[in-house]
């Protein structure tokens, strides 16, 4: 069983993916995968440096060089994904090899917006408050704004989310109520 877990910047998924292999589900994370592929050797280095010149260095994809040259522009954005979501999805596939038969989660920000959603059996969306995602997402070094509504304006609307999981975890709560809710989802899948 795929497990699709996804929810918007700032709703507290990373926390609560962490909370699903506490319970001993292992987690593909694809924005961990996404670091390691443009980290220093990663395989996706030569490629993003050919497409946007200047936005590497030392080995690595410079991520905050590689935002600037995106930032805004739905061509290049469109031209990063090119590159970006085949390569995650041969390692989603490894992952899913070196697991068969097993409860898995597919950890996807943008589980909606790449189809990803089709691929799994079951969609778990995590959310929180209006206010509480914004103080989250703003906290975070070099975070705007400006930046903030650009990555919300390129994300399915939390709302659209929410209409379409099968769960729905809140983490406007609690650290306890979060690991309740995620343990009575994985009760609620138990075969």
């Amino acid at each position: 069983m795929i497990i699709g877990l996804t929810g918007s910047i700032g709703m507290g998924k990373s926390a609560v993916a962490a909370m699903f292999a506490d319970e001993g589900v292992p987690v593909f994370d694809a924005d961990a995968t996404v670091h390691r592929l443009q980290g220093i050797g990663g395989r996706l280095v030569p490629a993003i440096e050919t497409a946007f010149p200047g936005t590497t260095g030392n080995g690595a994809v410079d991520r905050a060089k590689l935002g600037a040259a995106v930032f805004g522009d739905d061509a290049a954005i469109k031209r990063l994904e090119a590159i970006v979501h085949p390569a995650v999805g041969e390692e989603r596939a490894a992952f899913l090899a070196q697991h068969v038969g097993k409860r898995v989660v597919f950890d996807v920000p943008l589980l909606f917006e790449t189809g990803g959603d089709r691929n799994v059996d079951v969609i778990v969306v995590v959310s929180a408050a209006p206010d509480v995602q914004r103080a989250r997402v703003l906290a975070r070094p070099g975070m705007t704004a400006e930046k903030f509504a650009a990555i919300l304006a390129r994300q399915t609307p939390d709302a659209e989310k929410r209409a379409r999981a099968d769960h729905v975890i809140h983490t406007d709560t609690s650290f306890e109520a979060t690991r309740a809710q995620v343990r009575a989802v994985l009760a609620s899948l138990e075969i």
